[in-house]
């Protein structure tokens, strides 16, 4: 059976001081780096092993991606980086301290941009501090100005069609270092979780998922690996 792992970044700044974070490049705190060493580490004790790695092109996932692939002795296996595995874009929420925001606009609006499945939050204003548009990393790319969970999942499963899944076919083990919505999206795809309620699923930072597949690429099982 094909082997896939997902791992959500560790824990990163903005994380830490509960901002909203999106497509903006922040680093991983000291817990986030010692999260990421540590899935590795485990992934390793218990005999797993990669032959394909994707990641986005935001710091904190690659930088995730690394280390955990160091602490498997596995840093020479080379690392695919696509846009379309970026965090859910959060439009004019980014860089907005989240308990703040609540207090705001109410912990209901706040609620309601952060987990409806359709409903994206404020566009962000042409020029703002957290403008991507210009970012040499996505030339070529019409960079959202917000992004519903529901958009997310329209660029990366596109790109689990045309890139990812095509290497489990062919048996290659494959691990995916990410974000909160983008894996999301694809743990929605694979478990065949509804609109309503994958907006309840959290996923930890720096904590394997691991799938267990069919030839198909259905999903026959869904684990923590710290919890077996």
């Amino acid at each position: 059976m094909p082997t896939l792992v997902l791992i959500r970044h560790g824990q990163s700044a903005w994380n830490l001081e509960n901002r909203f974070t999106g497509w903006w490049d922040v680093p991983l705190t000291a817990k986030g780096i010692a999260e990421a060493t540590a899935a590795g580490e485990l992934l390793r004790e218990r005999g797993y092993d990669f032959d394909r790695v994707f990641t986005s092109v935001q710091s904190r996932a690659i930088k995730t991606a690394n280390l955990m692939l160091e602490a498997m002795d596995l840093l020479w296996l080379p690392v695919v980086k696509d846009w379309r595995l970026n965090e859910r874009h959060y439009g004019g929420l980014t860089g907005l301290d989240k308990a703040e925001t609540a207090a705001l606009h109410g912990e209901a609006q706040v609620h309601e941009w952060r987990r409806s499945f359709d409903i994206p939050p404020p566009p962000m204003e042409a020029g703002s501090r957290y403008d991507l548009s210009a970012d040499r990393r996505y030339a070529g790319i019409a960079v959202p100005a917000t992004e519903s969970l529901k958009d997310t999942i329209a660029r990366v499963l596109p790109y689990w069609d045309s890139a990812i899944a095509p290497e489990l076919r062919a048996g290659q083990r494959v691990v995916v270092a990410a974000h909160g919505n983008s894996l999301r999206a694809l743990v929605k795809h694979l478990s065949g979780i509804s609109d309503a309620d994958i907006a309840a699923l959290e996923i930890p930072t720096g904590q394997p998922i691991v799938y267990e597949l069919d030839d198909q690429l259905n999903a026959t099982k869904r684990f923590y690996l710290h919890e077996t």
